[in-house]
């Protein structure tokens, strides 16, 4: 049996994640951490398991990476799409994976890593991606208001609490999402949060919706 330790402050990703990986029979999370300090309790509570941690977490993972092998455990990166991981830091990971990896390639990867091999894809992950035709043509279909709605949807909101931040009826988001899963090709909320996130220029665009209304906010209040 996989233990796991999933870590990671994106909720939507880890509710997601969460999801894929416990639908297989030899796969158990023992524990969900959002933040740091809780990530390291688990490390230190739960021995020889497989520690899937996000480098959002913004902490020293050359003494997170020390901590996990010194309990018996293996560690995989969950990397921002496009960033660049040091020498120092791939050379002490059993594994890694982007945010835009299938839930099939996510399973493979904690499988074989639970296995005791090496799962990292490439020496390093640069900056060079392919064009994003996918993710450029749903941005450009999207209205700025439904940018606005899938940067808080991305941000964990209900549709009531979307409602408030945008000073309307609840009723008229539910609407607004309909039009966004129709062009999007999703089904529902973690659907979009995911496919947002897995397309960088989408997820870029919402980004800087939800900064515009969060100034837009902040000059009101």
């Amino acid at each position: 049996m996989n233990r796991i330790i999933l870590a990671d402050n994106q909720a939507i990703f880890r509710a997601g994640a969460a999801r894929v990986l416990a639908l297989e029979d030899d796969m158990r999370i023992v524990a969900q951490c959002e933040e740091a300090s809780r990530l390291l309790a688990a490390v230190s509570g739960f021995q020889n398991s497989v520690v899937l941690y996000a480098a959002s977490l913004g902490m020293d993972q050359v003494a997170l990476l020390t901590r996990v092998k010194a309990s018996g455990s293996r560690a995989v990166l969950i990397a921002e799409t496009g960033a660049e991981i040091p020498e120092s830091i791939l050379q002490m990971l059993d594994g890694m994976a982007s945010r835009g990896i299938t839930g099939v390639d996510l399973v493979d990867c904690v499988r074989k890593v639970g296995r005791g091999q090496r799962c990292v894809n490439g020496a390093k992950v640069t900056t060079l991606q392919a064009p994003d035709t996918v993710g450029t043509r749903v941005r450009d279909r999207l209205t700025p208001k439904e940018l606005q709605i899938v940067s808080l949807i991305v941000q964990g909101c209900k549709n009531k609490e979307i409602a408030i931040q945008l000073g309307t009826k609840e009723q008229v988001i539910k609407n607004y999402l309909r039009s966004v899963y129709d062009k999007t090709g999703v089904s529902d909320r973690l659907e979009l949060a995911l496919f947002t996130i897995h397309h960088r220029v989408l997820a870029e665009a919402a980004a800087k919706a939800g900064a515009l209304l969060q100034m837009k906010e902040m000059k009101s209040a």
